[in-house]
C-alpha cells in the first residue's frame, strides 16, 4: 500500500466518525452565517517578486520529528513579520502531528492568508477548514482524480481558494481541465516520498500564463530559489528548512535574498 492510499483509508475512517459527531449541514450553516473575511491567497501570491508560503510543520513521514513543540500562532506571526505572503498549516494528525486547533490559532494570529494543508478527499474537510478561518485548502490531484473539479466547486461555495498539487504531466492536465487557478508542483513523490528536483522545471513548462505557480518540497537555499525564479514560479512553499532554522525569520530573508 502506497502512502497516499494509506492516508486516504485513514481519512475515510476518521471522517465517518466526525460526521456522526457533527453533521456537515451544521458546519455549513456556521460558515455561511459568519462569512468571516479571509485574505486572498491568489491575491498575495500575485504580488511582484517571489512569494513565500511559510509552513507550520511538526513532523513528516520522511523525516520523523521536526519541530514537535512548535507554537502555531507565534510561528505564524514570526513568518508574517519576516515577509512571508502566506502561511501553510499542516493539520494531518497521524503522520504530521498537526491539528485543526493549530489552524485556528494561526488564522487568528496572522493577517496573512492561511492554507490548510491536509489530505482532502471529502467536502466535509473543505467546510471544516473554512470554519477554522482558512483562506485556502490543498487539493492533491493524484488523490482526487475526477473528484477534483467537484471539490474546487465546493471550495467556491465555502468561500475559500484551493492550491492544487501536481507531480506529473497528466496531473497538470487534470488540474488545468478542472479550472485550477493556483497550481503547486511538488517534486516529492507522495507514494515513495522520494524527491526529483527536476520536476520543478519540466512540469512548470506545461503550465500556461495566467495560472499562479508554487514550487513545493526540498527548497533550502537561495540558489534554488533563484533557479525557480528563472523558471517563472510565483511562489515557494517551505516547511522543514524554516521550522528547523535557529531563526526562521532570518531564513526567509536568506531565501529571498
Amino acid at each position: 500500500m502506497g502512502f497516499l492510499e494509506l492516508v486516504a483509508q485513514e481519512k475515510r475512517e476518521s471522517l465517518r466518525q466526525l460526521k456522526r459527531q457533527v453533521p456537515l449541514e451544521h458546519i455549513m450553516q456556521r460558515v455561511k452565517a459568519a462569512r468571516p473575511y479571509k485574505p486572498g491567497l491568489a491575491e498575495n501570491l500575485s504580488i511582484k517578486g517571489m512569494s513565500v508560503i511559510a509552513e507550520v510543520k511538526r513532523a513528516s513521514p520522511s523525516r520523523g520529528q521536526i519541530a514537535p513543540g512548535i507554537d502555531a500562532a507565534k510561528t505564524a506571526v514570526r513568518y508574517e513579520k519576516a515577509g512571508a505572503r502566506a502561511v501553510s498549516v499542516l493539520t494531518e494528525e497521524n503522520h504530521f502531528q498537526g491539528s485543526l486547533q493549530d489552524l485556528r490559532e494561526a488564522c487568528i494570529a496572522t493577517r496573512l492568508p492561511v492554507l490548510c494543508k491536509d489530505f482532502v478527499i471529502d467536502p466535509y474537510q473543505v467546510w471544516m477548514a473554512a470554519e477554522c478561518g482558512a483562506s485556502a485548502v490543498l487539493l492533491i490531484a493524484r488523490m482526487l482524480g475526477n473528484q477534483l473539479e467537484g471539490l474546487l466547486a465546493e471550495c467556491r461555495e465555502a468561500g475559500i481558494e484551493a492550491l492544487v498539487e501536481v507531480h506529473s504531466f497528466p496531473e497538470v492536465e487534470l488540474a488545468l481541465a478542472a479550472g485550477s487557478g493556483i497550481i503547486g508542483v511538488n517534486c516529492r513523490d507522495l507514494d515513495t516520498l522520494a524527491i526529483d528536483a527536476g520536476l520543478h522545471g519540466s512540469l512548470r513548462r506545461g503550465i500556461p500564463p495566467g495560472v499562479i505557480t508554487v514550487a513545493e518540497s526540498g527548497i533550502r537555499d537561495r540558489a534554488q530559489v533563484q533557479g525557480l525564479e528563472r523558471l517563472g514560479y510565483d511562489a515557494i512553499l517551505v516547511g522543514e528548512s524554516l521550522v528547523q532554522a535557529e531563526d526562521p525569520a532570518d531564513k526567509i530573508k536568506q531565501l529571498l535574498g
